[in-house]
């Protein structure tokens, strides 16, 4: 998902368009329809089209989405389930790249459903993301919404906060020190008592997440820079890039250490365990 919003992100012009009842427009083998056969007070049915709840149907969508678009995946456009995204650096290059993209929809009979299309939009909302020249951005509909949450009262509460914050633990800097007070309610043997460092801990997230930076898509033209730290518990570390003189980050990454990392390693090891950690966790990003 990362690496499909940076290619994304630094385009002038975009295009969104959403597949038609997806799953419905793959026919489903005369030999394999006796395998979706299912029982109904009227009788015995099969689906002669790939339906919705098959334990392959994402996979096989999605496969035959990338045969379909294999030589502009990644060119000039991007595929996620029946989300098509197509992009240009200017309003013609961008115009084109739709011409040919809805060619190969015609050509394979693939409808696209129009009422939920965007044409030549300069920002769009991507897999809760919002992306444009500028860079990725956190989705403001959702932010607003976590802003608005009160305290956690249970372990439950705390887990359904902490999964809907760590969606965007890339935009915010030391994500796990941060959390780490609610993090610890979460081990076994611990009892519950949502302290005062807890409350404020989770303040600080939802306020880091209304103020959460523009993470700009990598140049790979351009050098990155890589910065790490480690405190007594948590290891941190954010790659970016120069532009103008000006750091710019592409992205946060933060992790707890484990019992035996945190009693047993000294400082110099705890910053030597924090260079391993930011090459291993962005070594895909810069190969």
């Amino acid at each position: 998902m990362d690496q499909m919003l940076e290619r994304l992100a630094g385009n002038e012009y975009y295009c969104f368009l959403d597949g038609f009842s997806g799953y419905f427009q793959i026919p489903i083998d005369p030999n394999d329809q006796e395998k979706t056969t299912f029982t109904c007070p009227y009788g015995t049915f099969a689906y002669r089209r790939m339906p919705f709840g098959l334990c392959n149907a994402p996979g096989t969508f999605q496969r035959c989405m990338m045969a379909i678009f294999h030589d502009m995946i990644e060119k000039t456009m991007e595929v996620f389930m029946d989300d098509f995204s197509v992009f240009g650096s200017s309003f013609s290059t961008c115009l084109t790249h739709l011409e040919k993209m809805l060619k190969r929809c015609e050509d394979t009979n693939l409808a696209l459903n129009w009422e939920k299309s965007h044409f030549m939009v300069k920002e769009g909302i991507v897999l809760g993301h919002k992306i444009s020249k500028s860079g990725i951005e956190v989705d403001r509909a959702k932010i607003d919404v976590i802003a608005k949450l009160p305290h956690p009262t249970t372990i439950k509460g705390i887990r359904s906060f902490l999964g809907h914050a760590g969606f965007y633990r890339r935009f915010i800097q030391n994500f796990s020190k941060i959390a780490r007070p609610m993090t610890h309610l979460l081990e076994k043997e611990t009892p519950f008592y949502f302290s005062k460092e807890c409350i404020e801990a989770f303040n600080t997230l939802k306020r880091n997440l209304t103020e959460a930076p523009i993470l700009i898509a990598p140049n790979w033209n351009e050098p990155f820079e890589l910065m790490c730290d480690a405190s007594d518990f948590a290891l941190g570390a954010v790659l970016g890039q120069r532009h103008e003189k000006h750091f710019r980050p592409i992205h946060y990454a933060s992790k707890t250490m484990n019992e035996a990392e945190t009693q047993r390693y000294t400082t110099t090891e705890k910053e030597k365990v924090s260079r391993v950690y930011r090459l291993e966790k962005f070594h895909l990003t810069l190969s």
